[in-house]
Order: C-alpha cells, then sequence, then structure tokens
C-alpha cells in the first residue's frame, strides 16, 4: 500500500464513495472531511491519486461544474464521466450539475481517527 498522508487518507475515503454516474466538487469533498477551506490542497492530494480508479478522482470537478485538474487530461475525464452517463457540453462544464452532484459523508470517528488537526 502506498504511503499516503492523513489528509490524503481523509480525501480518497470521501472521494471513493462517489458513485458511478455522479460527480462531487473539490470543496464538498474538504467539507465533508472537515476541512471546508481546504479544497485546494484536496485537488493536490487528488492529483497524487495511487489509488485510481477505485479512488475515482475523475469524478470530482470545480465547484462550478468545469471540469479541471484531471493528471490526464480534461478530454480523458471527459471521456471517462460520458462513459458512466454524465453529460459534458463543448466548454468542459457538467450539464445537469445538481441533478449529478454528489455530497460525500464521513463520519467525525473516521476523520478523528485519521486526522491528527482534527478540528469539530
Amino acid at each position: 500500500m502506498p504511503d499516503t498522508s492523513q489528509f490524503a487518507a481523509l480525501v480518497y475515503l470521501a472521494t471513493s464513495q462517489i458513485p458511478l454516474g455522479r460527480i462531487s466538487t473539490y470543496g464538498a469533498i474538504a467539507q465533508a472531511i472537515g476541512r471546508p477551506q481546504a479544497s485546494r490542497a484536496v485537488g493536490q492530494a487528488l492529483h497524487h491519486n495511487p489509488f485510481a480508479p477505485t479512488v475515482p478522482c475523475h469524478r470530482v470537478v470545480s465547484h462550478s461544474g468545469k471540469l479541471i485538474g484531471f493528471i490526464q487530461g480534461v478530454e480523458a475525464q471527459k471521456n471517462l464521466l460520458t462513459k458512466e452517463g454524465i453529460m459534458v457540453d463543448d466548454q468542459g462544464k457538467i450539464i445537469n450539475f445538481n441533478k449529478v452532484f454528489y455530497q460525500p459523508k464521513i463520519c467525525p470517528q473516521a476523520i478523528q481517527k485519521l486526522s491528527k488537526n482534527y478540528r469539530p
């Protein structure tokens, strides 16, 4: 198993909850892990995701629904999402964003166990 930080482990746990045919955002994952201001750090952790595709980082998009940050490029991300039934427009934005949005949830005990810096 690859070495990961406690923060990254929480990010991967939250991201692994995103079901097929749904998407989430960097900010939603940050909120789920109890670090609502850490959306950029979430992006960095996902950029180094050693567990893809089990941890489906291609299902994470910007708060506006735009495809960004996928290590294999926006076109590859668009292809993966389209195969999962998620529609993306020509500008790389999720169609019906609110309908396919998923908010991951992690119980506070898991956060506490995996994070030295837990702040309720």
